[in-house]
């Protein structure tokens, strides 16, 4: 590679670090406000994570649009326009604050989450632009960013939700003025729009594709890690109120939560050059059990933060080893189809885990939903070691 290339790729991957730590800064207020803001304004209290639930489902409905919009359109085309979208959903979120309107609420939540569907591709534009070498480095190295925004963004949130009259309007304001600065970011990334023939360049059928065994255990895993992650840390913060701790501490548990999904990102890439991408994934499940046993062991301050916070490196591990393992499948002209169909399938279980979550926490109580989680975790470290399984036999041979 030359020098020029080189540096091209570590300006690509900063510039996508940054953009990661601003979506997760907006990710993380909406994860510790949505559902606070839907509690607050139900009149059904069983619905509190609805707009949680909103949130996830219009990244679901768009990510596979995003994906084969980007290959006609590039990346910063459709980083802008998700952008864009993101301002208009976080409007329709104040608007609807003022108003005590639930369902608008709802409604500006989804629209919200068009923005975190094209977000979720800055990970895929880092290893679509990087050597091999330097892939799943470079994946690990553009989620890092996110340890900014789990930083920033609950601390912002507390300042800020009650900064006006009207409670939470003021952080759903400053969310609007994040994604300003986005869209400022987003013009210095050096990526190339696709040709004409890149864009029209279809490769194997979707099928084909996903009846790979790779392939496969790379979707179950970020899917169901996402989900199971997604279902416990909804209820977190609703779950902490339950148990009479302020919010203060809710916001600080689950901006420990999101530094343990990022922080691990300067290494995991390292530790899957090392030990190889499956048994990083299955350490990954590993440490989700240990995080359900301290949950289901006391419900004080201490046994919150520590769950949360092996919660996110776990996903961090099957995230990050689902993300690299998916690139193994695909060749240029598929990788569209291949990651708008992986993205889709993690936020239709996100979509699930959200609203499933507010139900079974209001009906059953916070240490049945880390029961419920058991037998999914257990799924995916099955899968990993089938998988292994797979790849030793031909080996030996």
């Amino acid at each position: 590679m030359s020098a020029h290339a080189a540096a091209k790729q570590k300006k690509n991957v900063t510039v996508l670090a940054v953009l990661q730590a601003l979506l997760m800064t907006n990710n993380s207020t909406a994860i510790a406000l949505n559902g606070l803001a839907g509690y607050a304004l139900a009149s059904n209290k069983s619905l509190a994570t609805v707009p949680v639930t909103g949130w996830v489902v219009g990244a679901a409905l768009t990510t596979f649009f995003a994906s084969l919009l980007m290959k006609r359109i590039g990346r910063k085309g459709g980083f802008t326009f998700g952008t864009l979208v993101g301002i208009l959903g976080a409007s329709i979120c104040c608007v609807a604050l003022y108003l005590g309107s639930f369902w608008l609420f709802v409604a500006g939540t989804t629209v919200f989450g068009v923005y975190n569907a094209f977000g979720q591709y800055y990970r895929f534009a880092a290893a679509d632009a990087a050597t091999h070498d330097f892939k799943a480095k470079a994946i690990s190295l553009v989620l890092a960013g996110g340890l900014v925004g789990g930083i920033v963004g609950p601390t912002v949130s507390k300042w800020t939700k009650d900064m006006l009259p009207v409670a939470f309007l003021g952080a759903y304001l400053v969310l609007i003025a994040f994604l300003v600065v986005v869209l400022a970011v987003i013009r210095l990334l050096d990526i190339p729009t696709p040709t004409e023939a890149e864009a029209k360049a279809s490769g194997r059928p979707l099928a084909e594709l996903a009846a790979q065994p790779a392939f496969v255990v790379a979707v179950l895993a970020a899917a169901i890690g996402y989900g199971v992650m997604n279902l416990l840390m909804t209820a977190t913060p609703l779950a902490m109120g339950v148990c009479g701790h302020p919010y203060s501490a809710a916001a600080t548990v689950i901006s420990w939560h999101v530094i343990g999904m990022f922080a691990p990102s300067f290494f995991t890439g390292s530790l899957i050059r090392r030990f190889g991408v499956l048994h990083v994934m299955l350490a990954g499940t590993v440490l989700t059990f240990v995080c359900i046993g301290i949950a289901l062991a006391g419900i004080d301050v201490p046994n919150f933060w520590a769950a949360l916070f092996l919660l996110g490196v776990g996903w961090n591990f099957l995230y990050i080893g689902g993300t690299t393992l998916l690139t193994e499948t695909y060749r240029p002209a598929e990788k569209a189809k291949a990651q708008g169909a992986n993205d889709f399938v993690i936020f239709l279980t996100m979509a699930t885990s959200s609203f499933s979550s507010g139900l079974l926490l209001e009906t059953n109580g916070w240490q049945l939903l880390n029961y419920l989680a058991i037998p999914f975790v257990a799924l995916i470290a099955l899968a990993v070691l089938w998988l292994m399984g797979k790849r030793r036999v031909p080996a030996a041979a």
